[in-house]
């Protein structure tokens, strides 16, 4: 697992797009979504901190993610959580989790569900 920060390479899309017709996709998501920011009552994924799930044809999980805040208190723990989660899936080979600052989070990243959980809708 690496949890080193990434940096786009030039002219390159600032979010890369997922694997989102593989058949693992949905269980990666879900596996995701138990993972919780401890300072925000809602997981990482509806909160719109996962930007990139990549699997590749041998199941390999590569996950882009960011966080709230670069002083997260948690940054150096989270990584581990998200893979924790999400590897022991079946059929899951490996998962490699990196964080990344670009783009930055906002709260316009959050979807329906977590602004109605926490009082933006």
């Amino acid at each position: 697992m690496t949890a080193e920060a990434t940096e786009p390479m030039e002219g390159a899309p600032l979010i890369r797009p997922s694997s989102t017709d593989h058949p693992l996709y949905d269980s990666v998501v879900e596996a995701c979504r138990t993972v919780y920011d401890p300072e925000i009552p809602v997981n990482i994924y509806d909160l719109g901190l996962v930007y990139t799930i990549d699997i590749s044809p041998e199941n390999e999980v590569d996950i882009t993610m960011t966080l709230t805040a670069p002083g997260c208190p948690v940054a150096g723990e989270m990584p581990g959580w998200v893979q924790d989660a999400v590897e022991p899936l079946d059929g899951i080979k490996g998962v490699n989790v990196q964080l990344t600052w670009q783009p930055q989070w906002g709260m316009d990243m959050m979807s329906d569900e977590a602004r109605l959980e926490l009082g933006f809708m």
